[in-house]
């Protein structure tokens, strides 16, 4: 079997780290809840595998490193779900500008984020701007909801964003022993009638009935039921062949 041209930033010595930041490379953080409420058929780890599959798609193809996934991150959406865990917007911005300039001190000359959260976002972006502002290093990000387009039309639900057909079908893919699709069940949150718009609001999911547009019995939002492995490889394919076309384009001579 052929080796990957990628390697994880744990498997290396710091003798091993340093040649490589020092010659060059790129460098890819990906960032993944390891444990945030998914409904009742997917795990907490949910964001945490979608991070890790990403990473190795990259990995396979170039020869990046890739840093520890960022486990923890802003997620005040699902904070009323026992075992959701969520840090303060600016706990998570300190986080990755601790963890981003570091590698800057280190040497680094090419730094890219892969963001599988959407609360994630805006402190994201924060963070890049702060430590370019600090470091002069140009960190790329790109976010979960810019990838994956072209296989859009796969997905049957009427909407959907968290613990759909979409995001069940990728863990089926991924993992399908960790996905209890006994316990999936279609839950719009009562958000069927909501008006199209182009205004933000902010939400919170909550399983207490009575609530308003964002209650969520399951926690999820679309139709999980629908999910399928196929649908899952499909879109996994897709949104790997986006960044590595992606970073190749960006960083032409760190991935070679």
């Amino acid at each position: 079997m052929s080796r990957a041209p990628g390697v994880w930033l744990a498997d290396l010595t710091w003798p091993e780290a340093k040649a490589r930041f020092d010659g060059g490379c790129l460098v890819v953080v990906a960032i993944g809840a390891q444990s945030k409420e998914h409904g009742h058929h997917l795990p907490l780890k949910t964001d945490y595998l979608l991070a890790r599959d990403l990473s190795e798609r990259v990995m396979s193809e170039l020869p990046v490193v890739v840093a520890p996934i960022v486990t923890f991150g802003y997620f005040p959406a699902f904070v009323s779900y026992p075992g959701s865990q969520h840090l303060r917007s600016e706990t998570f911005i300190a986080l990755l500008k601790d963890i981003l300039t570091k590698f800057a001190h280190d040497g680094v000359q090419h730094l890219a984020v892969i963001n599988t959260g959407v609360s994630t976002e805006a402190p994201l972006r924060i963070a890049v701007r702060d430590v370019f502002e600090q470091t002069a290093l140009r960190v790329s990000t790109v976010d979960i909801r810019a990838l994956g387009r072209g296989t859009e039309r796969l997905i049957e639900q009427r909407m959907g964003g968290h613990g759909d057909e979409a995001e069940t079908s990728m863990i089926l893919a991924i993992e399908p022993e960790s996905v209890r699709m006994d316990l999936a069940e279609t839950d719009y949150g009562g958000r069927e009638d909501a008006p199209a718009t182009l205004f933000y609001q902010p939400g919170v999911f909550t399983s207490e009935e009575g609530s308003g547009v964002d209650f969520s019995k399951t926690g999820v939002f679309g139709d999980p039921t629908l999910a399928t492995e196929a649908k899952g490889r499909a879109i996994l394919d897709d949104m790997g062949r986006e960044l590595v076309d992606g970073l190749r384009l960006l960083y032409p001579t760190a991935c070679r």
